[in-house]
């Protein structure tokens, strides 16, 4: 049985290089692209001149040239996850980078979060900007995020639990108010990349074009673009940019940049 699973991994794992060399090309296409920088955040210094958080728990330091944030420790309890979101809104197609690098060991299957251009529902006391319900997100349930945000969702460094057959995985998402998370799976969905690994510090760069997110991860000797399709769902045209970080989760984020793509 333990050969079959390892059979299957390796057979997995080859299906994630032939879609990365797939889709790297169409990304390298789109990241040549005029490119204006609109965002720029080291995370050096002053983090709260450029970003706001979500949770009261959870702590952010700068150490070792980057931001490190450090969400509550207590897993299950929805006031240990954590966002930090931009102030500054983006509008129309845009690239994003940073450097991640993974600083926990957590033995539970929880992930990192990349919101794309988020608003609120607009229904009720979830106004389009959501700076203005963040008493609301001080417990930062995901269900809160998910039934009342307009956004797209890639999530990333996940804590793989083998003891449960549970794999490493990245995803995308496109929040649709009112249908929990029925409808918002964005495909194709990539297991068992070999990617962010504890204490390796990786380059990110995800582009939103259209109705077309790429996500390409640079480091520890890897080259991989991840690709998601969202021509089937309502398209998003603007909004903040969020960090989230599950309960358990701690992660360091450096060299923060977002360009507008003409």
């Amino acid at each position: 049985m333990r050969i079959l699973f390892l059979l299957i991994g390796m057979l997995l794992h080859v299906g994630v290089f032939a879609q990365s060399e797939k889709y790297y090309g169409e990304f390298q296409k789109l990241a040549s692209k005029d490119m204006k920088l609109v965002f720029e955040d080291s995370f050096k210094k002053d983090w709260q001149k450029q970003w706001f958080k979500d949770g009261d728990i959870a702590k952010a330091v700068h150490r070792n040239g980057g931001l490190e944030v450090y969400a509550g420790d207590e897993a299950y309890n929805d006031a240990h996850h954590t966002v930090l979101w931009t102030k500054k809104e983006f509008e129309g197609n845009i690239m994003i980078e940073y450097d991640f690098t993974r600083l926990d060991s957590s033995k539970y299957y929880f992930v990192n979060i990349l919101y794309i251009q988020a608003t609120g529902s607009g229904q009720g006391e979830y106004a389009e900007d959501i700076s203005k319900w963040n008493d609301l997100r001080k417990v930062p349930a995901m269900s809160t995020y998910f039934r009342n945000m307009n956004t797209y969702h890639i999530s990333y460094a996940v804590t793989g639990v083998p003891s449960e057959n549970k794999d490493e995985y990245i995803r995308g998402r496109r929040y649709m108010p009112g249908n929990n998370l029925q409808g918002t799976d964005l495909k194709p969905e990539y297991y068992n990349t070999g990617l962010f690994k504890i204490g390796v510090t990786y380059h990110i760069k995800v582009i939103k074009y259209g109705d077309r997110l790429y996500m390409n991860v640079t480091g520890d000797g890897k080259n991989e673009t991840f690709y998601f399709d969202g021509s089937s769902v309502p398209a998003i045209t603007k909004g903040r940019i969020g960090l989230r970080q599950m309960y358990t989760r701690n992660s360091r984020y450096a060299n923060f940049k977002v360009y507008s793509i003409k």
